[in-house]
């Protein structure tokens, strides 16, 4: 699935703060490094794809950045 993954640096907590936009305002994880938050983000968004499949409700549709 081709889902988006956005991190950023927060000064408050000191850590990378990921989103993942598709699947609302709760879909959030961290990470101390960016490495670790990505690492993180792919957990979560495998978890997130089997809940959803698992109980039957259909996944979020994908953000594609489309070409100018």
């Amino acid at each position: 699935m081709k889902y988006s993954i956005l991190i950023q640096w927060s000064e408050i907590d000191r850590v990378y703060v990921v989103t993942l936009p598709e699947w609302g305002d709760h879909a959030h994880t961290h990470g101390e490094t960016y490495e670790e938050a990505l690492m993180n983000a792919q957990e979560v968004l495998d978890d997130l794809i089997y809940g959803y499949t698992s109980i039957g409700k259909p996944l979020p549709t994908p953000r594609i950045l489309q070409a100018a």
